[in-house]
């Protein structure tokens, strides 16, 4: 670390925060903006942190298995030829997306401390997995939720939701592809190197257990659920910092006052939002402001960001397009404010966390325009 006397920065940094403080305490009160923002943290710690964890510890046991039997080389045989079309990255990368479309974005962390997953990456295309992962985290959840509302509500939910879901895959496309750009500028790759790695000697071997079938079931999966407790540690501090934030700037006064509780906000987000619907309404077709909070808590955690939709649709905010929408930006952000951060440090890539969430941002807004978009021409074509 260098050593540096106090600078600009310094002043710049203590104003900031004493800003941040004043603005929130002379909203909801010092003793209720400091309990809320603890309260808050702690419902993150016990709803979130620790669910990360307990998915990434199943997903790290699944990858210890796959790793020690071959499955990994065997998926990497299978998606090698799409996975290399839109992402440049080897077969087995497609792993870690269904890996963590069925869980959440640390999965794909949990297969990368496997050493068969990993060995088959050049050093370039390491940090592309925290946007790999994260464009599918809790996918399938996501997914499911919307459909369940299809009994309950007018619309085609299953057109939306897989109009959803197809636009997410290009959200990844997108978050990925530019972060390959910058990850290639700082390991210094030439534009002509070929995206798969050239495997040498004893690299085409894996490495097996001694013992009994049963032994070697029983000892890489107890390993690789070691590496997602490693995994889930790394990634609390970014859940709670930034998501008790977001959070805080976008939930609402409670009806009854500010009581320093979990999830009490001052509501800016939403309120800054309705000055800009010229600009949301062309890109995701929202016609109301208060469909913004959607992608604006999806930002922290797409799984509470599912919480507002029900009360949406009975107030009329959103409609079936938005369905789509929401399933897209939902599927591709998935929390990436949350996780991108820990997750980038487990890949050893901190100095590109700013870069991976620049990316990721993108990507996330160019599945939720291509959901807008593509469903209308849909319902144009079939009506």
């Amino acid at each position: 670390m260098k050593k540096n006397p106090v600078t600009l920065e310094s002043y710049t940094v203590l104003f900031v925060f004493l800003a941040f403080f004043a603005v929130f305490s002379l909203e909801m009160g010092v003793a209720n903006f400091l309990n809320t923002m603890i309260n808050t943290s702690f419902y993150l710690l016990l709803n979130v942190a620790f669910w990360i964890m307990g998915v990434a510890v199943l997903t790290g046991a699944m990858a210890g298995v796959f790793s020690e039997f071959g499955i990994i080389a065997l998926v990497n045989n299978l998606f090698r030829p799409l996975v290399k079309l839109l992402y440049r990255l080897p077969g087995v990368a497609g792993m870690g997306a269904i890996s963590a479309y069925v869980s959440d974005n640390p999965a794909v962390i949990s297969l990368y401390k496997e050493k068969e997953f990993r060995k088959q990456f050049k050093p370039y295309q390491i940090p592309v997995l925290c946007n790999l992962g994260t464009s599918f985290g809790m996918g399938l959840v996501i997914a499911i939720a919307f459909l369940t509302l299809q009994t309950q509500y007018e619309g085609n939910f299953f057109l939306a939701t897989g109009v959803g879901v197809f636009s997410s895959i290009i959200g990844s496309v997108v978050s990925v592809r530019i972060l390959m750009h910058y990850s290639k500028k700082h390991f210094n790759v030439p534009k002509d190197e070929p995206y798969l790695k050239k495997m040498n000697g004893d690299e085409f071997l894996r490495d097996t257990r001694e013992g009994s079938f049963a032994n070697r079931i029983l000892e890489s999966s107890l390993d690789g659920g070691k590496n997602g407790v490693d995994i889930g540690l790394q990634i609390i501090p970014g859940i709670l910092i930034i998501s008790t934030f977001i959070i805080m700037i976008t939930n609402q006064e409670p009806t009854d006052g500010y009581t320093g509780a979990a999830l009490e906000g001052v509501g800016y987000l939403p309120s800054i939002g309705q000055y800009l619907m010229f600009l949301f309404k062309p890109l995701f077709g929202f016609t109301s402001p208060e469909a913004i909070a959607f992608p604006l808590i999806s930002l922290g955690s797409a799984g509470a960001a599912l919480g507002v939709v029900p009360e949406f649709l009975d107030k009329g905010y959103i409609g079936i397009r938005d369905i789509a929408v929401f399933t897209a930006i939902g599927t591709t952000w998935s929390g990436y404010l949350s996780t991108h951060v820990g997750m980038m440090d487990a890949l050893n890539a901190r100095v590109l966390t700013t870069k991976a969430l620049f990316a990721h941002t993108i990507g996330g807004l160019v599945s939720g325009v291509v959901a807008n978009y593509l469903f209308q021409l849909i319902i144009l074509i079939i009506e």
